[in-house]
C-alpha cells in the first residue's frame, strides 16, 4: 500500500481500536491458482505477539485453509469510514479554482504466516467470543449436538501478525481552511459515514 508520510499511522493502539471497530477484513491469500480474497470477522487478540494476533473460521469447503502458502504471508484489510470529498467544500476553489476532488479514507493492513487450526474445543470457544461480542444471540442458545456438528463444518484460522500498515488519509495535506471547510460540508450531510470522517479529521488536528 503506498503511504506517503503525512498519510501513515504508526501508532499500534490505533491501528487495532480499528480492527476492533470493524471487524469483518478481507483475507487476501496466494495459493497455486493465485490470488484469492476471502470476506470474514476476525477477533483480536492485542496481547499475544509483539502486533497482536487475528483469529478467524471459514467453511471446511473453502479451500483457503488447504490452499495457503506457508512461504507466503497473508493479508488482513480493515477499513474504516470513507468519504468522497468534492472540491466545492474548500475555501481554495473560490480563490483559485485550483482544486480536483480526492477521497478520504482509513484502512488497516495486517501481514502474517497463516496458521491453521482444527480443533473442535479452539473453534467452539472462538465462534463464542464472536457471537458474545455481537448479542443478543449466544451459542449457548443452540443444542450442543446442533452446535457440536456446526463446528466440525469450519475449520479455525490464526495469523500472528509481524506487519501492520495503517493510512490515515483524512485531508491532513490541506490547509487549515480546506480542512475546516471539509469538516464542515462532512457534518452537513445526513450519511452517518460523513459525521464519522469529520470526528477522524478532527482528532487529526
Amino acid at each position: 500500500m503506498y503511504i506517503p508520510r503525512h498519510f501513515e499511522e504508526t501508532r499500534v493502539d490505533v491501528l487495532h481500536e480499528l480492527i476492533r471497530a470493524e471487524p469483518f477484513g478481507a483475507l487476501v491469500t496466494l495459493g497455486a491458482g493465485g490470488l484469492e480474497a476471502n470476506h470474514v470477522p476476525f477477533e483480536l487478540d492485542a496481547a499475544a505477539g509483539p502486533l497482536g494476533t487475528l483469529r478467524a473460521h471459514v467453511s471446511r469447503a473453502n479451500g483457503v485453509w488447504q490452499a495457503g502458502r506457508a512461504d507466503v504471508e497473508a493479508l488482513a484489510i480493515f477499513q474504516g469510514p470513507q468519504r468522497y470529498v468534492t472540491p466545492s467544500w474548500y475555501p481554495t476553489k473560490a480563490e483559485t479554482g485550483k482544486v480536483v476532488p480526492t477521497w478520504n479514507y482509513v484502512v488497516v493492513h495486517a501481514y502474517g504466516p497463516i496458521r491453521v487450526i482444527d480443533d473442535p474445543a479452539w473453534l467452539r470457544a472462538h465462534v463464542g467470543r464472536l457471537t458474545d461480542r455481537q448479542r443478543p444471540w449466544q451459542v449457548s442458545d443452540a443444542p450442543e449436538d446442533y452446535v457440536a456438528a456446526q463446528v466440525r463444518g469450519i475449520v479455525g484460522i490464526e495469523i500472528e501478525v509481524t506487519r501492520l500498515a495503517g493510512k490515515w488519509k483524512v485531508s491532513q495535506n490541506r490547509g487549515e481552511a480546506d480542512r475546516a471547510g471539509v469538516a464542515t460540508g462532512l457534518r452537513a450531510d445526513a450519511d452517518p459515514t460523513s459525521a464519522a470522517m469529520a470526528d477522524l479529521m478532527e482528532r487529526r488536528d
